[in-house]
């Protein structure tokens, strides 16, 4: 099948892109010897993960399902963390983790016995309560209040027997300067108990296969906690893995006139791409410009109820209408993860598009897909 004889509304993941992305990951772990795992929460597209395994350590998971995800269709290093773990949940996630890491003294104490008798790894998040972020609030985990991670006044060295590693996580699309300043934080508040432990997470948010990330610099905070303290190095990156490496293939059912030019699309900002509401972030459209750079202006919204499902303003050098096919970039991460089917809306298919430009439907979704969520 080709491109253009997808349905929509669709998600393609492009095979070849994906790939691109994991060999320059790879690289960072053949000259560091470092392990990156790929972080579920923002790509869990699973039929991918054969690919992913051939490059990368493992997984790592928020809760119980995302590990057992990563457990079946991996089968490799697999880590997890959590706010705070369920007792129903916790023999069935160390039965299937290497690597569980608590938010806090008081889980480490409470489950601790349980993981080091399974001969898994304990680890402690910690916050270093050093904010590198710039706009995105909401995804800040050192921000005043944090639930993310023990701080430094609340740090009790007492408790770390049996704890053979710390984890913090504060990046989010971010470069490698800020993890930088991140880990000079980590050294001064946290310095004096790392030659205790023998493993350190970075976390996720590292940008590393943007254009202008900086690998080098990267590499280097990764070789300073090597020597330095004797430490196996992890980072847990997501929308690294498939940056870029995604689309979302829409079709225009409508367009309507209240003081702008405005587009009906069968997706919605609400319901196939949060981000565009939460970060907020302007996802990138093929053939398109600000608003204001081509002569035809549009609002492009969902299908909906919501008034504020809302894509974003575009232009366009011909005027749009019934049957157009639109399409979003960089919709591989944070997408397929955080559908909704408010309003009943149906959720997107998802295709693969190989190397040769050829595309599969892995997937299709229908009215049980909703029912079956409900009661």
């Amino acid at each position: 099948m080709r491109f253009e004889q997808l349905p929509t509304p669709c998600y393609v993941v492009d095979e070849g892109l994906v790939e691109k992305n994991l060999k320059i990951l790879n690289g960072v772990m053949e000259r560091t010897g470092c392990k990156i795992i790929l972080a579920q929460k923002a790509f869990s597209m699973y039929k991918m993960y054969p690919l992913i395994a051939e490059y990368l350590s493992g997984t790592t998971a928020s809760g119980l399902f995302e590990a057992r995800l990563g457990y079946e269709e991996m089968g490799k290093e697999n880590h997890v963390f959590a706010p705070a773990y369920r007792e129903d949940e916790i023999d069935e996630i160390i039965s299937i983790c290497d690597h569980i890491i608590f938010n806090s003294f008081s889980q480490v104490e409470k489950f601790k016995a349980k993981v080091l008798q399974a001969g898994k790894k304990v680890g402690l998040r910690i916050n270093p309560e050093c904010s590198t972020q710039d706009g995105h609030a909401i995804y800040d985990p050192c921000s005043p209040g944090s639930r993310f991670g023990v701080t430094k006044e609340q740090f009790r060295p007492e408790l770390l027997e049996g704890v053979s590693g710390l984890h913090f996580h504060t990046l989010c699309q971010q470069n490698s300067d800020d993890l930088a300043t991140t880990l000079q934080a980590v050294e001064e508040k946290f310095g004096q108990w790392l030659p205790q432990m023998e493993w350190i997470n970075f976390g996720g948010g590292h940008h590393i296969t943007k254009e202008d990330y900086n690998i080098s610099l990267l590499e280097d905070c990764i070789k300073r906690m090597q020597e330095k303290y004797g430490l196996e190095v992890y980072l847990e990156p997501g929308e690294a893995v498939a940056l870029n490496a995604g689309y979302l293939v829409t079709t225009v059912l409508d367009t309507i006139q209240n003081g702008i030019e405005i587009a009906i699309l069968d997706t919605s900002a609400s319901c196939h791409m949060p981000d565009v509401l939460e970060m907020p972030y302007r996802p990138p459209l093929f053939d398109s410009g600000e608003a204001g750079e081509k002569p035809f202006l549009y609002r492009l919204g969902g299908q909906t109820c919501m008034a504020g499902d809302v894509i974003g303003d575009y232009s366009f050098d011909q005027p749009l209408k019934s049957g157009d096919r639109l399409v979003f970039g960089d919709m591989a991460i944070y997408s397929m993860v955080k559908n909704t089917t408010f309003n009943g809306m149906a959720l997107p298919a998802i295709a693969v598009q190989d190397k040769d430009g050829d595309c599969q439907v892995v997937r299709e979704f229908g009215y049980q897909d909703f029912k079956m969520r409900l009661s």
